[in-house]
């Protein structure tokens, strides 16, 4: 190693270890490169050049997050390989609400001690995302700060940048009352309410390599169950049918995420039981002994997405869905709101 990096290596930053990083994720950052992408990893920004042939008025949207407190079951497991698709998840279904294209991805890797083989597993979670969202990993930052985390700890954020057509943005202005609401399947907690979670499963006891309360995978599968992204499925509806509006449930469930969308004057009625509650959600139920309103005002208890339609295109977009093993209901509809005492989200049980 060259004396150059001697004096920052003694205050506890590996620039060797940063170069093997790279390295080691050009192959897997090139895996996602999509038509548009202009540059290689290792430039100060990346570029991209979108093809506008097909937009009249092109609007671009954009959204970052991150994953919370669900990298600590990842440190606490030693399992570092889904919690990258976690982080592109919650950016592309945020981007995809507005009837948007997700384009492309860059994600921030900040630890006190940069361990290569745990970097490259959580990078190449981000790189399988962005497969999944049809997205380009554009680029991204790894920093290496000592003593600013706890060791084997990191944190993760991420930004994203898609594109829709001006007279093509969703944004829930259309809908009516009648209009049905379809909800399509979490694939589990997602990366909401890990705070109570993580809190339930030291009172319970389990470790990460028991089998989960009444299912037949580990603790570990299941709580790191990487989040659902609905990109795909999605746009090919979009494709051929109308959808007036859409949600993401993420955090503050269904109660705060629905009016988000929803015009004002109208109200969001849902049918509990519509859909099947995962086992998942009714162990943390029980253990937490939360109320289903409760539990509905932190989690997506199963459904993650929810798509607004016409009375009439319901069933085509039901069939349709499921069609793509993407498992989907009818779990309500809209109808006119009643007024300030009356809440906008309104759950059947």
């Amino acid at each position: 190693m060259s004396r150059r990096f001697e004096a920052y290596q003694q205050a506890g930053v590996n620039i060797a270890a940063g170069n093997e990083l790279i390295s080691r994720i050009k192959k897997l950052i090139s895996s996602t490169s999509t038509k548009g992408v202009l540059s290689e990893i290792g430039g100060f920004g990346g570029l991209f050049k979108p093809d506008m042939n097909q937009f009249s008025e092109p609007v671009l949207v954009a959204a970052t997050d991150g994953v919370g407190t669900k990298l600590k079951l990842a440190f606490a497991f030693d399992r570092h390989d889904t919690v990258g698709i976690d982080l592109v998840a919650m950016n592309v279904n945020d981007v995809l609400v507005q009837g948007a294209k997700p384009l492309f991805f860059l994600d921030y890797f900040a630890t006190g001690k940069l361990d290569v083989s745990q970097a490259e597993q959580v990078i190449a979670g981000i790189a399988k995302g962005c497969k999944q969202a049809g997205c380009a990993l554009l680029g991204g930052e790894t920093a290496e700060m000592p003593d600013f985390y706890p060791p084997g700890e990191y944190d993760l954020a991420g930004f994203c940048v898609g594109i829709v057509e001006d007279t093509k943005i969703i944004d829930g202005s259309g809908c009516c009352v009648g209009d049905h609401l379809i909800g399509l399947a979490s694939s589990g907690f997602h990366s909401n309410g890990y705070s109570l979670v993580r809190k339930v499963l030291a009172q319970s006891g389990l470790r990460g390599e028991d089998k989960f309360p009444g299912l037949q995978r580990s603790v570990a599968d299941v709580l790191l169950s990487p989040t659902k992204i609905y990109v795909k499925p999605v746009l090919n509806l979009l494709r051929d049918l109308p959808i007036k509006g859409m949600i993401h449930i993420t955090g503050g469930g269904f109660y705060d995420n629905l009016p988000r969308v929803i015009p004002r004057g109208l109200a969001a009625r849902i049918q509990f039981g519509s859909w099947p509650v995962p086992q998942e959600f009714l162990w943390l139920k029980q253990s937490a002994r939360l109320s289903w309103e409760e539990m509905l005002q932190i989690f997506n208890v199963g459904v993650g997405f929810i798509l607004v339609v016409d009375e009439d295109r319901a069933e085509e977009v039901i069939s349709r869905l499921n069609a793509q093993d993407q498992a989907a209901w009818l779990i309500g509809n809209l109808e006119e709101h009643g007024g300030p005492d009356e809440e906008r989200v309104q759950i059947i049980f």
